[in-house]
């Protein structure tokens, strides 16, 4: 029979290897897919329309200064949910090539397993043999 192998943990030794920019992606991923950031977005997008709905406003209606934020955010959002979702690929490749590894190791083991299996009934059918009928 083969040694087996101690299991690898992927995901450790994944995230090992992050570089600054792809923990930065992974983070600000979380935070943005968040209710938090959700409900801090709309209430500070409330907050501005009602100061800058006074009289003393620096972004009066239609808020352009506000869109042109939003523009931005929307752009970098999205590079760094790309970032964010390539590593995940990369993480869920990683996952699959161990899961393959894993079951080719196992389906060989097993069929040697099953052959020792088969020639222990194959002796027990000799032995049941020789054994006089009563």
């Amino acid at each position: 029979m083969t040694d087996t192998q101690a299991p690898r943990d992927w995901h450790a030794d994944h995230t090992a290897h992050l570089t600054l920019g792809q923990r930065a992606a992974d983070r600000m991923r979380n935070i943005m897919g968040s209710w938090g950031f959700v409900g801090g977005f709309i209430a500070f997008m409330i907050v501005w329309a009602i100061i800058n709905s006074s009289t003393t406003a620096w972004d009066p209606y239609p808020f352009i200064l506000l869109n042109l934020f939003l523009s931005m955010l929307a752009g970098l959002q999205g590079a760094i949910l790309l970032i964010a979702a390539k590593r995940q690929d990369a993480i869920a490749a990683a996952l699959s090539q161990s899961d393959y590894d894993t079951n080719t190791t196992s389906k060989s083991e097993i069929e040697e397993l099953l052959a020792i299996n088969k020639r222990q009934m194959e002796l027990i059918e000799e032995l049941v043999a020789r054994v006089p009928k009563v």
